[in-house]
C-alpha cells in the first residue's frame, strides 16, 4: 500500500466499493449516484462493528429491487476477488495500488445488510512506521493542485478590531494553512475597508469632536473614538425614522391576527399561522422596545443630545464628506493618507499577536479606478439598467428579490461595485479555480447576487465561488456578545485577559508540581500567551462555523474537555515522556523503530493516528475546520486511553518501551503539526 493510502484510509475505500458497486449495477447508476453510494462508506461508531462501515446496501437494494442483504453479498464476493487498480481513477504520482485484502480482512456482513471492515494489523503497523519516518506524517500532496484566493478578516481601517472579527480571521487562517499543506496554491487577501462610508464619519468626527492632545498621544484610539461617536449620532436619527415605521407595523400585524383568529379554531394549518403570527408580532414589539430604551439612553446623556441637537442632518453631511473623498478633495485626501499609516500599523500588530499573515492586502481603495469601467460593462451589455437614476443587476429568476444595487443615483459606488472589480482583478491577475469568501451569515443575500452577477459578466462557469459563511460570538445572555457598557468587546482586549487569565492557571499549575515550580517567570508568560490566545483560536475553530456559540473564558481554557488547552498539555506530556525515554535508552531513531500494536489501545491510537489524512480532506470538503479539531480531541482521547492502559516507561521489554515511544513520537507530532494548522503554538512545558 502506497502513501495516498496511508493519507486517507477512507478515500482509498470507498474507491474499492465505488468499483465494485459500478461492476454490480451497470448502467443502472450513474456517476453521481455511484458517488453518493460510496460515500456511504464511514468509519465505525462501535469497535464491535470494525474499523469501517458500508451502509449502503439497503438504498441501492430498493433502487435496484432486491433484498439488501443479497446485494451485499455479491459487493462482499466482488471485494474478495479483488478489483483491479488499473480500472479506476489515476492515483496520485508514487502512489500504487492493492487489492482490498491487503489492507482489510475478509468482509462481514451483519444484520440487513451492513457490510464491516476490520483493517489488517501488519497494514496498519507499516502505514504507522512510514507515518513516523515521514516529516510529513504521510499526508502526501494532493496529485492535482488548485489555485484557491481567500478572503478573509476584512476589518474596517480607523475601527478598532472587535471579537466580531475573530471568526473570519482564524476560519480562513485554518483554511489557507490546511490548504496550503495538502499542496495548493493559496493566496490570502486581506480586503481592508479603507474606503467606504465610515471614513466619512471618521473625517466628519475629526473636523467636529476632534481632542487634539488625545490624537497626539494615540491616533488610532481618537479616531475609533470619534467613529463610534459619529456613528451613534447617525444611528440615532435612524432609529427616531424608524420608530413610526415600527409603531405602524405592530398595528397591521394586530389587526392581522384580530382578523384571523376567530377562523383559526380548529383549523391546525391557520392556528399555526397565527402563532407565527404571533411569534412576528412579540419580535416587532421587543424590537421597539430596544429602540426606546436605546434612544431614551441617548437622550438622557447631555453630551450626546447636545451633539444631536448641533448636527441634526449628520448623516447627509457624513456621506457629504465621503463624496468629497472619493471626488479627490485635496484636505479630505491629505487627512486619508494621514490616518492610514497608523490605523494599519495597529492592525498588523494584533496580526503578528494572533500569528497571522497575509500574502495580500487590498483595500477598498485599489479598486476605485475599476468602478466606473466596471458598471459600464453591466450596463453595455444589459446585465444592469438604470432604475430612478440607480444603476442595478435584476434578477428575472427571482422577481421578489432585492436588486443588486451597484451604483446610486448621486453616482456614489458601493461595496457591491467594489467586489464587482475585486473579483476581475482577482481572475486577471490569479486565475483562481476558487474564491472563497470568509464572511458571516448576515451577508448571505449579497454573496448570492454578487456570484450570480460575476458569473453572468466574466462567465466563470468553471470557477468555485464561495460564501464561507459563519454565525455570531454570543454573550451569556444569547445575544451578541458586549462589554457591561453595551460597546463591541475589542480584540485586543480580548486577548489581554485571556492571557491574563492563561497565567494565573500555568502559575498554579507550575506552583502545584511535587518537585517544586520548573518555569522561570519570562516562560510562564510565554506559555500563558500561547495558551490563552490558543485557547481562544480553539474555542472558536471547534464549532460548526455556521452555528452561533457563547463566549466562556472559563470553558476555552479548562484543562480537560475539547480545548487547545486540553491538546497543548497532551502534546507536552507527550514531549515530557519522550525526553526521559531518550534519557533511558539513548537516542532513538524512530525510522528504524519496530512498532506492536497487541494492546487494543496501542492499535486503536495507531489507527486514529492514520484517520489524520482523511480528517484534512473532509476539512477541505465542506471548508470546515472543526473537523480537525473533533480529530484532535479524540487522538487526545486515544493517547489518554493508551496511557491508562499501556505502561510506556515502564514497558516490560526495551523492544515494546521503544514501540510505544515511537508510537508517542507520532501522536506528538500529529498534534503539533494538527495545532499548527489552526493557527495555535505548542509549549514543551506546562
Amino acid at each position: 500500500m502506497g502513501i495516498f493510502e496511508s493519507m486517507n484510509i477512507l478515500a482509498q475505500l470507498q474507491r474499492y466499493f465505488r468499483e465494485a458497486l459500478a461492476d454490480l449495477a451497470g448502467a443502472q447508476l450513474d456517476a453521481a449516484r455511484l458517488d453518493e453510494f460510496a460515500d456511504m462508506v464511514r468509519p465505525s461508531q462501535d469497535r464491535k462493528f470494525g474499523d469501517y462501515q458500508a451502509n449502503f446496501a439497503m438504498p441501492l437494494g430498493k433502487l435496484l429491487g432486491r433484498p439488501a442483504r443479497e446485494v451485499a453479498t455479491q459487493i462482499v464476493e466482488r471485494l474478495n476477488a479483488g478489483i483491479n487498480p488499473s480500472s479506476l481513477d489515476p492515483l496520485p504520482q508514487g502512489a500504487r495500488g492493492a487489492e482490498i485484502g491487503d489492507m482489510c480482512l475478509p468482509p462481514e456482513i451483519a444484520g440487513p445488510g451492513f457490510i464491516n471492515l476490520r483493517l489488517r494489523d501488519d497494514w496498519i503497523v507499516r502505514q504507522v512506521m512510514d507515518a513516523a519516518a515521514d516529516p510529513r506524517l504521510g499526508i502526501a500532496p494532493v496529485a492535482s493542485p488548485r489555485t484557491y484566493i481567500i478572503d478573509y478578516s476584512a476589518p474596517n481601517v480607523a475601527k478598532p478590531m472587535h471579537v466580531g472579527h475573530i471568526r473570519s480571521t482564524v476560519i480562513g487562517a485554518a483554511l489557507y494553512n490546511t490548504l496550503k499543506y495538502l499542496g495548493h496554491t493559496v493566496i490570502s487577501d486581506n480586503h481592508i475597508g479603507d474606503w467606504g462610508t465610515q471614513f466619512g464619519m471618521i473625517l466628519f468626527g475629526y473636523k467636529h469632536f476632534l481632542n487634539r492632545e488625545a490624537y497626539e498621544q494615540n491616533r488610532v484610539a481618537e479616531l475609533g473614538r470619534n467613529y463610534r461617536l459619529v456613528n451613534r449620532l447617525v444611528s440615532y436619527f435612524e432609529g427616531k425614522e424608524r420608530l413610526p415605521v415600527l409603531g405602524l407595523r405592530i398595528q397591521q400585524q394586530e389587526a392581522a391576527i384580530a382578523r384571523d383568529e376567530p377562523a383559526a379554531s380548529g383549523d391546525q394549518k391557520a392556528e399555526k399561522m397565527l402563532r407565527q403570527a404571533r411569534r412576528s408580532l412579540d419580535e416587532t414589539r421587543n424590537e421597539l422596545s430596544e429602540l426606546q430604551a436605546a434612544l431614551m439612553a441617548f437622550e438622557s446623556d447631555k453630551t450626546l443630545s447636545a451633539a444631536a441637537a448641533e448636527y441634526p442632518n449628520i448623516g447627509s453631511r457624513v456621506l457629504e464628506e465621503t463624496a468629497k473623498l472619493h471626488a479627490g478633495d485635496i484636505e479630505n485626501r491629505r487627512l486619508w493618507e494621514q490616518f492610514l499609516p497608523a490605523c494599519r500599523r495597529e492592525i498588523e500588530d494584533l496580526y503578528q499577536r494572533l500569528d497571522v499573515r497575509f500574502d495580500e492586502t487590498l483595500g477598498e481603495s485599489q479598486y476605485e479606478h475599476l468602478l466606473a469601467g466596471a458598471v459600464q460593462q453591466l450596463l453595455e451589455r444589459k446585465i444592469a439598467r438604470t432604475s430612478e437614476g440607480a444603476a442595478a443587476v435584476f434578477f428575472d429568476d427571482t422577481p421578489d428579490a432585492s436588486p443588486f444595487l451597484v451604483q446610486k443615483k448621486d453616482g456614489a459606488f458601493l461595496y457591491a461595485t467594489t467586489d464587482l472589480a475585486t473579483i476581475q482583478y482577482r481572475m486577471n491577475r490569479w486565475h483562481p479555480d476558487a474564491i472563497l469568501y470568509v464572511v458571516d451569515h448576515r451577508q448571505s443575500l449579497h454573496f448570492e447576487q454578487l456570484f450570480k452577477t460575476v458569473r453572468i459578466w466574466l462567465g466563470l462557469e468553471h470557477v468555485e465561488l464561495m460564501h464561507i459563511s459563519f454565525g455570531t460570538v454570543l454573550g451569556d445572555d444569547g445575544k451578541p456578545f458586549k462589554t457591561r457598557s453595551g460597546d463591541t468587546v475589542g480584540l485586543s482586549g480580548l486577548l489581554d485577559e485571556a492571557v491574563s487569565r492563561a497565567l494565573a492557571i500555568v502559575s498554579q499549575n507550575d506552583d502545584a508540581k511535587p518537585g517544586g515550580p520548573e518555569l522561570p517567570a519570562i516562560q510562564r508568560r510565554e506559555v500563558a500567551e500561547a495558551v490563552g490566545i490558543g485557547a481562544i483560536k480553539y474555542a472558536d475553530l471547534s464549532q460548526n462555523r455556521t452555528s452561533d456559540y457563547v463566549f466562556s473564558y472559563d470553558k476555552m481554557l479548562a484543562m480537560n474537555g475539547n480545548t487547545a488547552t486540553y491538546m497543548q498539555y497532551a502534546y507536552a506530556r507527550v514531549r515530557s515522556i519522550f525526553a526521559k525515554g531518550q534519557a533511558d535508552l539513548g537516542s532513538i531513531s524512530i525510522a528504524d523503530t519496530p512498532i506492536t500494536i497487541d494492546q487494543p489501545a496501542e492499535r486503536a491510537l495507531a489507527l486514529e493516528l492514520l484517520r489524520f489524512g482523511e480528517t484534512l480532506a473532509a476539512v477541505v470538503a465542506d471548508y470546515r475546520p472543526n473537523h480537525l479539531t473533533n480529530y484532535l480531541f479524540a487522538l487526545a482521547n486515544r493517547l489518554s486511553t493508551f496511557y491508562e492502559r499501556c505502561h510506556v516507561l515502564r514497558a516490560e521489554t526495551p523492544e515494546l518501551k521503544r514501540s510505544r515511544l515511537a508510537l508517542c513520537h507520532l501522536t506528538a507530532g500529529t498534534l503539533q503539526l494538527g495545532l499548527k494548522l489552526l493557527g495555535i503554538k505548542v509549549v514543551e512545558k506546562m
